[in-house]
């Protein structure tokens, strides 16, 4: 299977059919006015690119005028990929017809570059003889970033598929984001490595503190844990087993002989496990589906349910990828022009266009009145942390993605109970209201919505990645705070959200309740629902904390 950045152009028997095999790049088809057998989309890499697909029968006289016209119409940089069926030892052919010369002149014409390497393209089966005529055109500012090769596997055609790879070492090709690979961690190493000190804690400033305790978990994790690459993985394929594995290096070695001797004896060899091949791989793909599908049960967690239910569909991650957004009539396609149209677009949804202008006179003036709380250390909730509700805030915690900090949760479990009382730094932030300017930073990622239009901007949902550290110490004020609100009852009966042991769920049973007794009753209920548009988002936040 080819690296997503690859394009494999497989021909039929019948020749002149090309087609995109890469992990579904977004495409936007291009109308060409040509009599040729030609069809051109433009793709969505880091940059836009233009891929043309091109079929030049044998036996038919092709004009010199519809390549020059279908080469004008193309949009730049492009690829012109196809059958060309012309022979010319300027790709690697060892004599020349009128469709070579043709060829030739068109490049020439066009400064035009050819990312053939002489390799093979076409095996004809009558003469056992092979040829150069599938063909790989680009312009020239592609040239030096893309690498041609052919495979060796025929895949029951007559035209060797052609593989275009990105070459890897170019700094603008977009790449997966480097993480840490928690299943070959040395936690014993790390726990060593991370020799936390109380004095750490003790710096002049909590900020300095905070940044101090950060880079000595992030410098052991660097040494005891290994990264990622941030290539992008293969496609896996659930039904591949070592007996598939074992036929297809037969096939290549049949394959292999007859290329080099084509002889009678060689192809007999090499279609007989072809169709071994076959028979394996029709097997293991029948057998490997029902375990498969028996596999997912209840007792498997969500996520990888959802994992094995996207892989069966042929969905993955990666397809989610951000490449072009369309805003003002305008395509987007640059990586920071779409991080700052989406931020610009949250933005303006979180301002004051949607307020009145009354209440936008009302909330600045009140803005420009601090919110200063006076605690009362007194109350129990005020009290300094204790190692025992870190302890249980560190096992509820979820391996959540880590925040700006790179910090996972991971790493805090593997701390150890003497390197954990360090962390009781967040009494000293809680106590002095202090809080660190590094927590407040967040990556944003934008989760485009189910069913919407992935291209505008306003059809997607913001997740702010913080630091877990953060998130630890939220969870244990939050726990308090929970503990407090259901003692003094100060929560409205019918709030199911957001409560322990409770769920909307129970409201939609009180529906059904009402719903069947008036049935009974043979009475009408009436039932207003209210779906509040960005209602989180344009809540006046300053005005919660003033008026609570």
């Amino acid at each position: 299977m080819p690296h997503r950045s690859d394009f494999q152009q497989g021909s039929r028997a019948s020749g002149g059919v090309a087609c995109l095999t890469s992990c579904q790049i977004p495409s936007i088809p291009i109308l060409l006015n040509t009599q040729l057998q030609a069809v051109a989309l433009q793709i969505q890499l880091n940059s836009r690119i233009t891929v043309c697909y091109l079929y030049l029968p044998p036996s038919v006289h092709i004009e010199q005028r519809h390549l020059d016209d279908l080469i004008q119409q193309l949009p730049s940089p492009f690829f012109l990929l196809g059958d060309f069926n012309g022979h010319n030892p300027l790709w690697g052919s060892s004599d020349t017809n009128p469709r070579g010369c043709q060829i030739e002149t068109l490049i020439e014409d066009h400064g035009l570059c050819i990312l053939n390497d002489n390799s093979y393209t076409h095996f004809h089966q009558a003469s056992h003889t092979f040829h150069t005529i599938d063909l790989t055109i680009c312009s020239p500012s592609l040239a030096p970033f893309w690498k041609f090769s052919t495979s060796t596997n025929l895949f029951n055609s007559d035209h060797f598929p052609v593989v275009l790879t990105h070459i890897k070492n170019d700094p603008t090709f977009p790449k997966r984001p480097v993480k840490y690979n928690f299943r070959k961690a040395d936690w014993p190493l790390f726990e060593s490595l991370c020799q936390l000190t109380p004095d750490m804690v003790d710096k002049n400033s909590i900020d300095i503190a905070v940044n101090t305790i950060t880079d000595y978990i992030i410098t052991s994790a660097d040494i005891s844990i290994p990264k990622t690459s941030g290539n992008i993985p293969k496609l896996s394929k659930p039904w591949w087993n070592t007996e598939c594995d074992t036929c297809q290096k037969t096939l290549e070695k049949a394959w292999y002989n007859f290329r080099r001797y084509p002889t009678t004896h060689n192809l007999i060899k090499f279609k007989k496990a072809r169709a071994k091949f076959r028979q394996i791989r029709r097997r293991s793909m029948n057998t490997t589906w029902c375990s498969y599908v028996n596999s997912i049960t209840r007792q498997v967690s969500s996520k990888i349910v959802s994992d094995k239910v996207r892989k069966i569909f042929g969905c993955y991650s990666d397809t989610q990828n951000i490449s072009f957004l369309n805003y003002n009539g305008q395509v987007i396609s640059d990586v920071k022009e779409i991080a700052n149209v989406i931020g610009q677009t949250l933005s303006e949804i979180s301002g004051e266009s949607s307020y009145p202008n009354d209440f936008i006179a009302f909330k600045k003036c009140e803005e420009q009145k601090s919110v200063d709380f006076l605690p009362s250390y007194a109350e129990d909730y005020n009290s300094t942390f204790s190692y025992h509700e870190l302890k249980t805030a560190i096992i509820k915690s979820n391996p959540t993605s880590p925040g700006p900090d790179h910090i996972h949760n991971n790493m805090l479990k593997h701390l150890g109970e003497s390197l954990l009382t360090i962390l009781l730094l967040f009494n000293r932030i809680w106590q002095e209201r202090v809080f660190p300017l590094s927590w407040l930073k967040a990556i944003v990622v934008p989760i485009p919505k189910p069913g919407k239009d992935k291209q505008d901007p306003n059809n997607y949902r913001p997740i702010a990645l913080t630091s877990c550290l953060s998130k630890l110490l939220e969870r244990m004020v939050s726990a308090r705070l929970m503990h407090v609100l259901e003692r003094s009852k100060w929560f409205v009966p019918s709030q199911s959200g957001f409560r322990r042991r409770r769920g909307t769920i129970d409201n939609l049973l009180k529906l059904e309740t009402a719903i069947r007794e008036a049935f009974v009753r043979k009475k009408h209920l009436v039932s207003i629902f209210f779906d509040i548009e960005k209602a989180y988002d344009r809540n006046w936040r300053h005005g919660i904390l003033r008026f609570i």
